[in-house]
């Protein structure tokens, strides 16, 4: 196998500290979890404790100044472990760095220190019932008042941490008529009249992951909680644009681990299991599908590791995400359709670690953009507009 480069010693100390993390305070109770529908709150306050959210924030603000490498080991070790109800990635590495690069410094006062502690969880809303990949079509509004505040309306849905949230990123149209041009970020906070949760939702996976939905009904937001001030009003979908790229490269690296684990996994079991006195491991089909599943999450992994020398960089371009993002998570899938088969029956039992896995996979097509959004991305970028 191609050795990776892309960590050194000081990441590799990282990653066994972080796992051990995990072996203590979540593997014994993700499964409960996933049966209460959301990871216990108590668990983020311990990972701030511990200096594991927010790590590429600036000391000042309560992060450690890390590379984002040490985020990439904390994303490979959730995926390892199944762990897929921990909303740290999106927290840490997409709300924290929205109001990092586009918030005013009262805004990066008043919240990043709180988010690097624990204290407050974050989480962003794009999606609306009648528009997800298409953020050009929602329909929240946030109108301009006479005092200068926003008054908010309308509603999110499939939002990660959207239980616990206690900070939410809102897009909404702050000029309905400008379209795209019209979109701006608001911080809604907890506690904001007019602002009501909506139960966890129940999905095919990521059963521990608090997914929900937010309604806003005249929810009053000042305007000091207009994401970097009046500077970058209506230029929330600029913003979203920048972002993006890493948004997508996460998927990406969870889906290489995801599917690294889950052949590690089935290597070990069909070397166990025996089928007419011979182990699955001795028959050539098997070994034949492992070896080409494994050929392809190794040219997935290189291409991964090679976007994030460029997010290091500041070069890694929308379409290049967007590869990476399309082709890790259609991977995924297969691998894990693949070794679901080669379990067996033991394969589609929810106690079998494969199959919760084969059950979280499948929206990592969708979220994030789907993948038919991304090859849009992708040809566009090659000079092939569609109508």
């Amino acid at each position: 196998m191609i050795e990776r480069t892309l960590f050194g010693p000081e990441h590799e100390a990282f990653r066994d500290s972080f796992r051990r993390f995990l072996d203590k305070e979540i593997a014994p109770y993700h499964a409960a979890w996933e049966e209460q529908g959301y990871v216990d709150r108590a668990v983020w306050k311990k990972a701030g404790d511990n200096g594991y959210l927010c790590m590429s924030l600036p000391e000042e603000y309560g992060g450690s100044g890390a590379d984002k490498l040490y985020s990439v080991i904390q994303m490979e070790e959730l995926a390892r472990g199944g762990y897929s109800g921990i909303g740290f990635n999106l927290h840490s590495e997409i709300v924290g760095p929205y109001i990092l690069r586009y918030g005013t410094q009262d805004q990066k006062k008043r919240f990043l220190p709180r988010l690097a502690s624990g204290e407050i969880i974050g989480a962003i809303a794009m999606s609306e019932p009648d528009a997800g990949s298409d953020l050009q079509g929602i329909k929240s509004t946030a109108i301009k008042q006479a005092d200068g505040n926003y008054l908010l309306n309308g509603s999110k849905t499939y939002i990660t941490n959207g239980w616990h949230t206690d900070l939410v990123i809102v897009v909404a149209k702050t000029n309905p008529t400008a379209g795209a041009k019209g979109t701006s970020l608001l911080l809604v906070e907890r506690g904001m009249k007019g602002l009501t949760y909506g139960k966890p939702l129940k999905k095919l996976g990521l059963k521990a992951q608090d997914t929900g939905e937010l309604f806003f009904d005249d929810v009053s937001v000042p305007a000091s909680n207009l994401l970097g001030g009046e500077a970058l009003e209506n230029k929330g979908f600029i913003c979203l644009m920048e972002q993006l790229p890493w948004e997508r490269t996460q998927i990406a690296i969870g889906a290489v681990a995801t599917a690294q684990t889950a052949i590690d996994q089935t290597v070990q079991y069909v070397k166990d299991r025996k089928v007419f006195g011979r182990a699955v491991a001795d028959y050539q089909n098997t070994r034949f599908v492992l070896a080409e599943l494994q050929t392809e999450v190794q040219i997935a992994r290189v291409f991964v590791d090679k976007c994030m020398d460029l997010v290091r960089e500041d070069k890694l371009d929308a379409a290049t995400a967007s590869m990476a993002k399309y082709w890790a998570t259609d991977l995924q899938c297969k691998v894990l359709d693949e070794c679901v088969q080669l379990h067996g029956g033991y394969g589609y039992m929810w106690d079998c670690p494969i199959t919760r896995a084969y059950a979280d996979a499948r929206v990592h097509r969708i979220y994030g953009g789907t993948n038919e959004i991304m090859k849009e991305v992708i040809s566009r970028a090659m000079g092939l507009a569609g109508r």
